[in-house]
């Protein structure tokens, strides 16, 4: 083989060798995104008089409980106007995926603790009036995914 041949077989190796590395350094990113992942924006209105027992519930009991059962708050907020900054919270969760929601969701309901609070904090009527919850997808140019 004269010199050049070694050459031009050198290049062509270290190009494949190149491009399979390339391969397996960009499959690894795809395969550790969770392209299923889903956001869960979650409204709940408190009955008059009710929105402080409804922010002491989520504070003290329902916190834990979601956490136990893999519920990840990316965060709670209320309403800056009024009439609603007197009655409405709003807080969004992240989900592996809607089928992971619907485990988790059915554990946290289920969860005899969760039941108890219940129980102990609608003792006097309940304290939500109304709960609305949709489901979102990020964007491919969400800068949270």
């Amino acid at each position: 083989m004269t010199k050049s041949g070694s050459i031009a077989v050198g290049i062509v190796l270290g190009c494949l060798g190149v491009i399979i590395t390339g391969l397996q350094v960009t499959d690894v990113p795809v395969a550790a995104q969770a392209p299923t992942r889903v956001f869960e924006l979650r409204t709940y209105t408190a009955n008059p008089g009710k929105f402080d027992a409804m922010k002491a519930r989520f504070r003290d009991h329902i916190l834990p409980l979601f956490k136990k059962h893999n519920l990840t708050v990316v965060g709670f907020w209320t309403h800056a106007d009024p009439p609603t900054s007197e009655n409405t919270l709003v807080y969004i969760l992240a989900h592996e995926s809607r089928e992971a929601a619907k485990k988790n969701w059915a554990a946290f309901i289920a969860d005899p603790v969760r039941k108890e609070v219940w129980a102990e904090t609608e003792k006097d009527g309940p304290i939500n009036m109304k709960v609305d919850s949709v489901y979102l997808n990020p964007t491919e140019f969400s800068p949270i995914k």
